[in-house]
């Protein structure tokens, strides 16, 4: 079933040992490739969904970094933690969550759509442009998004076909391009409409011609050039959220939790955040589309801070949960917005 997880649970009776030695190993030396894997099933699914919207082009897949067209080549790279169940493992223990199937199914199907416009060229047509806006517009890693528009369709978390005509576009490819989903019917009366007839018009109009692109050699794939160890890779990536003072949310804290003058015999609050800390990370990493490892970095921090001030839990679990993931929720919205948690942007930041 393409929709179970793509991590697997290690029978290995020293998990440890191996993660260690996996963290110090070159990631060109594991010896990755996407054959054999889960991963080309779900390449082969794809592939296959092309094929049933009559479209001949089969965009080139190839384990990369991370999710994405590389500098505009119609050439689809995926995580290449994907490819071994351990490294998935270790990438779920860095960001608290890691792609499912289903997921991961929603990923290839929006890099295909940046694939399609790249291959195609089809961000310099006039129509294009009237439809999306121009792709000239200046990408901006944070943006602000309207959650209440019908101009955008909505695919992977986070409002993403708001963040730039480009991703506009590869959203409506994604939406379009889902099996059994009845997109006309979805998105009636929405503005959004417009673009999936026109995304239908084109995909037809361009279904036989074949683009000249060059299968990446083994010299060029980024899994083969990744001469960093797993660790230095998790290191490099590592955003660092800029909390200046700790005791910023001291107060929303104490309104989430109690002191133990209150519930003396109570479950500690760092507890209660470590034992739901990917259920959390999730949730809020989902409705704001900011990147797991930044909401596991905040989450970890209120952890370390609720244990410093003793907190405990005083109300029922499940509305404790509800009330910490909407306060969280709130705090990386923010974050998203100004680069800023604290109310004070980062220097450098405009």
């Amino acid at each position: 079933m393409l929709a179970r997880v793509l991590v697997v649970e290690q029978s290995a009776p020293n998990w440890e040992g191996e993660r260690h030695a996996l963290l110090s190993q070159r990631i060109s030396d594991i010896g990755l490739e996407i054959r054999g894997t889960l991963l080309e099933k779900l390449i082969g699914q794809l592939y296959e969904e092309i094929t049933a919207k009559g479209l001949e082009f089969r965009p080139p897949v190839y384990l990369s970094d991370q999710w994405g067209c590389p500098d505009g080549t119609p050439l689809i790279g995926v995580p290449f933690y994907l490819a071994d169940a351990r490294l998935s493992r270790i990438e779920e223990d860095y960001s608290s969550a890691v792609e499912n199937a289903e997921e991961s199914m929603r990923y290839l199907r929006h890099e295909a759509g940046h694939a399609f416009n790249y291959a195609y060229r089809l961000y310099d047509r006039p129509d294009w442009r009237k439809m999306f806006g121009p792709y000239s517009r200046p990408y901006r890693e944070r943006y602000r998004a309207d959650p209440f528009s019908h101009e955008f369709v909505r695919h992977i978390h986070g409002w993403y076909a708001q963040k730039h005509p480009d991703e506009d576009f590869a959203e409506t490819f994604a939406v379009w391009l889902t099996p059994g989903l009845d997109w006309r019917h979805v998105y009636e009366r929405w503005g959004a409409l417009a673009k999936l007839e026109y995304m239908d018009r084109v995909m037809k109009e361009i279904a036989h011609q074949i683009p000249e692109v060059p299968e990446p050699s083994e010299d060029d794939l980024p899994v083969a050039a990744m001469k960093y160890t797993v660790a230095e890779h998790y290191k490099e990536n590592e955003e660092n959220i800029p909390i200046r003072d700790p005791r910023i949310f001291d107060g929303d804290l104490s309104t989430i939790f109690v002191t133990v003058e209150h519930a003396p015999g109570a479950a500690l609050a760092a507890d209660f955040i470590s034992r739901h800390k990917r259920e959390i990370v999730t949730r809020i990493s989902y409705w704001t589309g900011e990147n797991a490892s930044v909401v596991r970095q905040f989450v970890d921090f209120l952890t370390e801070r609720a244990g410093q001030l003793g907190l405990r839990l005083g109300g029922l679990e499940a509305a404790t949960l509800i009330e910490l993931t909407a306060f969280g929720t709130a705090v990386m919205m923010n974050y998203r917005h100004t680069n800023a948690i604290d109310g004070t942007e980062s220097a450098g930041d405009s």
